[in-house]
């Protein structure tokens, strides 16, 4: 057992810095997208027909599974139920 300490879960899951990044920026997209569908209170089919996809992939969604999403996909998703995505680009420490 590593005693390594990682400054996120995606560091610990992911072998590359950019990938553990993308995974962050991935996973928090996902969580204010259900945030925003339960504070719409919008059934997965009514959520579905907002955001553009099919029922099955707002399942997808709801159920966290975040390697069939990519961040393009998500900030798509987050623009089309009124959410605002800000980006913020800084030197990593």
């Amino acid at each position: 057992m590593s005693n390594e300490r990682h400054a996120s879960v995606w560091d610990a899951l992911e072998g590359r810095p950019a990938e553990a990044e993308n995974m962050k920026l991935r996973s928090e997209l996902m969580i204010a997208l259900k945030q925003r569908i339960a504070q719409l209170e919008l059934s997965q089919a009514q959520a579905a027909q907002r955001l553009g996809v099919t029922q099955p992939r707002v399942s997808d969604l709801l159920r966290g599974k975040i390697n069939l999403f990519g961040l393009d996909a998500l900030v798509n998703m987050a623009a089309a139920v009124g959410l605002r995505v800000d980006l913020q680009v800084r030197e990593s420490v």
